[in-house]
């Protein structure tokens, strides 16, 4: 199905410290629904996601619980990080981790070919250290603890107190990289999006930039620097290169990274910095190509704060999914957040948008649709006959609705993308209530009339489900069962939804797409 274009597209690998909220189930249905989305346009496609294992903090839990940092790590991706991506139907291509042998061998590679071309030296450090971020802090980025930690500075995103750590470690020559960064970013607007993140970073650099400590020597998880076995790879030096690594970066088969490489990162805004700054000159200083964009997306927030496994306000993924569905839930956030701000979550607003949208729009649409095909013509499509104003209205907004629907996802809108098809859904609704099928079916002389609004409102339908398919894969193959000419909805090319013309025969949907449902949780419970 591909026409020769590529789309890689990657989210962060994420820490094994603990197991995963619907923060980070957000970044996998985001970069998934991309992915799907450009897998149906005939794009040459690849979903990238995994686990970080090494660093102090995963040192440190794992020691609390009385395994190896390996042990803790193997569990934690086996128990929680993988079944993830089943609960929220991620399709992804690979998975990384950082314990890989394929992500070491090419780790040690890039490594060794920047210190080869004098970008690594041995130096001093001392600085402000919060192991939570696993990284150095400016005195900007501290502020007065509060409750226990009053009278102590604390990282402003973990509100936990820095350590003072003292270390000889090598360095990696990021000053060197001021200038063509600023140079990127004036070059490129669309590198680093939204547009508050980009002014974000731009002012950092703007500042100033410092020499960055790459490796540790005060404990040994992690992976050693080729040349001086007494110390390991800082954490997000070693994090970052899973995006080529995974590629094939640093073996004898390195296809891949020619043929997809450079990837579009989604990540949260809190660790943009470190895919808009580091990366790049970590790249540049290496002679490789910087990613294609950076898009830092905003924070999940419950009850206004953003969700913390230290706080704990995480919330778990199956909480949702359990009464809502899988389909419900990749929804939900794709079309309530404007992707690139934060959004709030409740569990009132899951379950309005629930009823309205899907049961009583989408879903009800389908099934009485459906129902009047199998009442009225015994399950046989009928041909149109002569078309009214209404009828090439619809038409003509199943083509607007495509179109600007895949322009939006383009523009890394998938929140305007899904409003957009809803346009379709909704006019469908009222095309079908002005136009009263239930009446023209008692009156014989308006049969061909009738067989003229239903497969109108068909077409309109399975453009619909196609466009949605990349959001709710599973509603959508079933949807696809009942009105589809055979095979998958993911075989549809997405660009050209209008396209599809409707099978000769649909079957009865065996139940409804979203059952009404009462949540069992209290409202407003986090």
């Amino acid at each position: 199905m591909s026409d020769g274009s590529s789309f890689s597209i990657t989210t962060p690998i994420f820490y094994v410290n603990d197991v995963p909220h619907i923060g980070h189930a957000y970044t996998e249905v985001a970069a998934d629904f991309m992915a799907r989305w450009h897998r149906q346009r005939g794009d040459d496609t690849w979903l990238l996601t995994g686990t970080d294992e090494h660093g102090q903090k995963i040192l440190r839990t794992a020691s609390a619980n009385d395994v190896s940092p390996k042990e803790w790590a193997d569990r934690l991706v086996t128990d929680a990080w993988k079944p993830l991506l089943d609960t929220v139907d991620v399709a992804n291509d690979d998975f990384i981790r950082t314990t890989d042998e394929r992500h070491e061998r090419g780790v040690t590679a890039f490594l060794q070919k920047l210190y080869d071309d004098g970008f690594i030296y041995a130096g001093e450090f001392e600085g402000f250290y919060c192991v939570g971020c696993e990284e150095y802090k400016q005195p900007s980025d501290l502020v007065p603890g509060t409750g226990a930690y009053e009278g102590q500075q604390v990282c402003a995103i973990h509100s936990i107190p820095v350590e003072v750590l003292a270390e000889r470690n090598y360095f990696f020559r990021m000053s060197d990289f001021e200038q063509r960064l600023l140079d990127l970013y004036e070059s490129n607007p669309l590198f680093i999006q939204p547009e508050s993140v980009r002014n974000e970073i731009v002012s950092f650099v703007k500042q100033g930039l410092r020499d960055l400590s790459i490796s540790r020597s005060s404990f040994d998880w992690g992976i050693q620097i080729p040349w001086d076995h007494d110390h390991v790879l800082y954490v997000w030096f070693d994090a970052l290169l899973n995006y080529v690594t995974a590629l094939g970066y640093g073996s004898d088969d390195d296809e891949a990274f020619r043929r997809l490489w450079p990837s579009v990162h989604v990540v949260g805004k809190d660790i943009a910095r470190f895919h808009a700054v580091i990366w790049p000159a970590m790249l540049m200083a290496a002679g490789l190509p910087v990613p294609e964009r950076v898009f830092g997306h905003g924070w999940l927030l419950v009850g206004g704060e953003k969700m913390s496994k230290s706080k704990l306000t995480g919330i778990a993924p199956s909480e949702i999914t359990d009464t809502f569905g899988s389909d419900a839930f990749r929804y939900y956030f794709l079309r309530a957040i404007t992707f690139g701000q934060d959004g709030n979550f409740s569990w009132e607003d899951i379950s309005a948008r629930y009823a309205a949208d899907l049961a009583n729009g989408f879903g009800n649409l389908s099934s009485r649709l459906v129902a009047m095909l199998q009442k009225y013509f015994d399950g046989a499509v009928p041909a149109r006959g002569e078309l009214t104003d209404s009828d090439r209205a619809i038409d003509a907004l199943a083509v607007s609705v495509t179109e600007r629907a895949d322009a939006a996802v383009q523009a890394f809108a998938p929140h305007d993308a899904i409003a957009i098809v809803w346009e379709l859904v909704d006019a469908l609704n009222g095309y079908i209530t002005e136009q009263e099928p239930w009446a023209l079916a008692k009156d014989e002389a308006q049969r061909e009339r009738l067989g003229t609004v239903l497969a109108t409102a068909l077409r309109g339908l399975g453009t619909v489900n196609v466009l949605v398919s990349p959001v709710m894969p599973k509603a959508t193959e079933k949807l696809w069962s009942a009105i589809g000419a055979g095979g998958s909805v993911t075989e549809q090319r997405v660009d050209r939804a209008y396209e599809w013309q409707g099978a000769e025969t649909v079957v009865p949907l065996e139940s409804g797409l979203f059952p009404r449902i009462e949540p069992q949780h209290e409202q407003g419970a986090a």
